[in-house]
Parts: C-alpha cells; sequence; structure tokens
C-alpha cells in the first residue's frame, strides 16, 4: 500500500511539473531604479510606480510588500520599480521627493503624479486604477 501511494503521489508530482513547464506564469518583477535609468523604465513602460524609499524609513517597510502584491496583481498593465533615496539622491532632488515613502506615477514617460504615504493595499490598488484610467 505504502509503495502505491509513493508511487501515486510521485505520478501526480510529474503531472504538476508538466503542467507548470507547459504554461509558465510570468512572475511579476519588481525592478530597481536608478537616477541613470530611471528615464529608461519610464519612457519603456507605458504605466510605471517608482517607489521611491530608503532602508530606514519604517513606513517604507510596511509599503513594500504592498508594491509586490500590487506589481504581481497589475503584471502587464503597470510596471512597478524600487528607488532607494539614499543611494539615488540626485533624482530624488530632481523629483521633488521630500517624504518617503513616496510613489511617482509615469505614463508614457511623463511623470503624472505621486502619491506620498503608507497606505493599505486597497486604497493604493483604488488611486492606481484611478490615476492610470484602468479598470
Amino acid at each position: 500500500m505504502d509503495d502505491e501511494l509513493a508511487r501515486l503521489r510521485e505520478r501526480r508530482m510529474q503531472e504538476l511539473l508538466a503542467a507548470k513547464e507547459a504554461s509558465p506564469v510570468p512572475a511579476a518583477t519588481v525592478l530597481t531604479a536608478t537616477g541613470q535609468n530611471l528615464e529608461v523604465l519610464a519612457t519603456t513602460h507605458p504605466n510605471l510606480v517608482v517607489d521611491c524609499w530608503a532602508p530606514w524609513c519604517g513606513p517604507c517597510r510596511r509599503v513594500g510588500p504592498v508594491v509586490e502584491a500590487l506589481a504581481a496583481e497589475f503584471a502587464g498593465r503597470i510596471a512597478f520599480a524600487k528607488l532607494n533615496t539614499d543611494e539615488n539622491q540626485h533624482a530624488a532632488r530632481r523629483f521633488g521627493i521630500s517624504a518617503i515613502p513616496t510613489l511617482l506615477l509615469f505614463q508614457s514617460g511623463r511623470l503624472v503624479g505621486q502619491i506620498t504615504g503608507a497606505y493599505p493595499i486597497d486604497a493604493m490598488r483604488a488611486e492606481l486604477l484611478r490615476r492610470f484610467g484602468l479598470r
């Protein structure tokens, strides 16, 4: 009985692995933005959200998982990136970042808005849908 159960488990595992390889789901990636690549990211992605953060910022640590969840939810419609303001101070000054976390919203390469503060995922989702005109 144990051998039969082990064979069934092994066969099912092989079926699951084969199905996963046959139709891979692209993983949502949160990109890394820098002062050097931010313009390229903004022009490459029709809708881009850049999370401006710093490692010492407590609210930024609360926004991080929200950004990752929204990146998975909006994969293919909105790209997400993170910009460490400590390492990219010139870029932070260029966009007038005076408080973090701040999300910069780019559409077709242009800055179209900012969201400052740590909002819950539902509020953030609603704001992104509204600002980017998505449903």
